[in-house]
């Protein structure tokens, strides 16, 4: 995966899940370092990242990212109770963890370097069914989970999307997310969606 050099520090959120570039992901902060973390954030109005967890848990101890993570801008929030934060964030590009360091309180930093987004391309007639798929679930769902514009043109914004949703298992969505290959990531999805329906 192509990166560019310049280097810079990000605080990271190591989560069970993998955040896709262009994607909206509400979550529910309790834990005071991320309560830190999303304060600061939100009051800065500077990103955070988001990286899939290959070991540990998403509480107690820092836990072991995944190198190639997404960062994140905080687009909402709300307090309902004394110490819960939820806030709802807008996924930008990807970014890959060249290393990290243990912040005193217990938050991870890491110094990353951003990926190039992938170009927009057309999507090749033999993968229209994961176009179809993708705007049934957004017709169940309704465009509050996928915000707009919607590009369903586009192969890589529907790569992505489709990533988002279907149950897929964590390692799976994490190599959809490092693929470079908007055709390819299509193709694996489709393949899945083709097995779903048999």
């Amino acid at each position: 995966m192509r990166a560019a050099l310049e280097q810079f520090r990000l605080p990271l959120f190591p989560l069970n899940a993998v955040v896709f570039p262009g994607g909206w992901l509400p979550l529910r902060i309790f834990e005071q370092r991320y309560l830190d973390m999303v304060k600061q954030a939100i009051a800065d109005d500077t990103p955070f990242g988001i990286c899939a967890i290959r070991e540990g848990a998403e509480t107690g101890a820092p836990a072991v990212p995944y190198a190639v993570g997404t960062r994140v801008h905080v687009t909402d929030w709300d307090m309902p109770q004394a110490g819960i934060l939820h806030i709802d964030t807008q996924a930008e590009e990807r970014f890959v963890v060249r290393s990290t360091r243990t912040e005193p309180g217990g938050l991870l930093t890491g110094s990353v370097e951003a990926v190039s987004a992938e170009p927009a391309s057309a999507i090749p007639a033999e993968l229209e069914l994961a176009v179809e798929i993708l705007r049934h679930i957004i017709g169940e769902y309704g465009t509050a989970h996928f915000p707009a514009p919607h590009e369903f043109d586009n192969a890589v914004w529907v790569g992505f999307r489709l990533s988002e949703v279907l149950p897929l298992k964590l390692s799976v969505k994490q190599n959809l997310l490092e693929m470079n290959d908007s055709a390819m990531r299509l193709r694996i999805l489709t393949e899945f969606l083709k097995k779903q329906v048999n």
